[in-house]
């Protein structure tokens, strides 16, 4: 009996110790799950870390920016139109005469330009040879042409939208040197730009440099090329060379208004522009630019009565490079105009002749010409 119940103790009693072993032994699996549960849960959160900061890397790369094309300038277009001989008065022997220039224009500073102001507005710049004198002065040379004119009349010229005159011919200095400082002033005073021998003038459009410089008979030859020379250095994108040359009433030009004309274009004009002759002469290519010999005259009031009434308004467009430095493209149009309304006489109003008249065809003879689109 008492071996019986000593059995049993000791059966409950490895029991109890078994369950006490068994509690140790989960408690510590607990403590295990819950370093290894800690561990993944540090991965997982270091993952996330590495997530974030590659998301936030690549939210914050800036793209290459485009790199801006660099411009260039389109080249410019210059449109100059070229005058022949331009006498806003009359001679000193006439003094008033009914059929003169100053009874017939009576002071109307519009007048003389009247039918060709529209075609002169529509240029970049327009030269015409002046061939006379804006002054009061009395003295003058003994010659049977003398031509002067009150200093008003040069608004004539801006009216007229002529921006700029050659001065070197045989009538700026009729009245002597006062009659030519009288003119240059004048001129100066009305915004109009001049030059001549000795005085070079430059005329500006949209950053294009024209210079222009002229000459006159026995004057013409070391003097401008000297003037070409100064143009260049002076950084003149175009040159105009205005020659008062030749002789009286001819249609075509002597040699040496040819051999000059080939020299000056050698040298570095981009155009020669020659009146004198009061008629028409033929224009040249040459060398790939013009020589205008003869432009006859325009506004004229040298005479009551013109025996040839013929002549041009001749454009010439300048199509410069892709720098704007120098003219790579040459192109002339030529708009045919008779010197006054009315015919025969002197009426000093210059008007277009019609377009495909026998007169239109008979200027573009005299000049050698025959427009692109013709």
């Amino acid at each position: 009996m008492k071996l019986r119940s000593f059995i049993s103790l000791i059966i409950v009693l490895s029991v109890s110790v078994y369950l006490v072993s068994c509690s140790s032994a989960l408690g510590a699996g607990t403590d295990s799950n819950a370093a290894i549960s800690q561990s993944t849960q540090s991965i997982i959160q270091g993952q996330t870390d590495i997530s974030t900061s590659i998301i936030e890397t690549t939210i914050t790369v800036t793209p290459t920016p485009t790199p801006t094309p660099t411009l260039i300038p389109e080249p410019e277009h210059v449109l100059v139109s070229f005058l022949g001989d331009c006498t806003l008065g009359e001679p000193l022997t006439w003094d008033g005469s009914e059929s003169g220039f100053d009874s017939v224009v009576g002071g109307d500073m519009n007048y003389c330009f009247q039918n060709s102001a529209d075609i002169l507005s529509s240029d970049d710049m327009t030269l015409a040879n002046l061939e006379g004198t804006f002054t009061d002065a009395t003295s003058h040379l003994d010659k049977e042409f003398v031509f002067g004119s009150p200093s008003e009349y040069c608004e004539m010229l801006v009216n007229g939208s002529v921006e700029c005159v050659n001065l070197a011919n045989n009538h700026t200095y009729d009245y002597l040197d006062e009659g030519l400082a009288d003119t240059q002033e004048t001129l100066t005073s009305y915004g109009v730009v001049w030059s001549n021998e000795y005085t070079i003038a430059t005329y500006e459009v949209r950053g294009v440099l024209i210079g222009m410089a002229g000459t006159s008979f026995s004057s013409y030859s070391q003097t401008m090329f000297d003037a070409i020379d100064d143009m260049k250095a002076m950084g003149c994108n175009i040159i105009i060379i205005s020659c008062h040359w030749g002789y009286e009433r001819d249609y075509e030009p002597r040699a040496e208004q040819t051999d000059l004309g080939h020299q000056l274009i050698d040298y570095g004009a981009d155009i020669v522009v020659g009146t004198h002759p009061h008629r028409l002469q033929p224009i040249e290519e040459y060398n790939g630019k013009y020589i205008l010999y003869s432009i006859s005259n325009f506004v004229f009031g040298g005479n009551t009565y013109l025996s040839d009434p013929d002549t041009a308004i001749v454009q010439c467009e300048f199509i410069m490079d892709s720098t704007n430095t120098y003219v790579e493209e040459y192109r002339i149009n030529v708009i045919p105009f008779r010197q006054t309304t009315n015919y025969p006489g002197n009426d000093y109003c210059p008007t277009p002749y019609t377009w495909g008249s026998d007169e239109y065809y008979r200027v573009m003879q005299r000049l050698n010409w025959v427009q692109e689109d013709e």
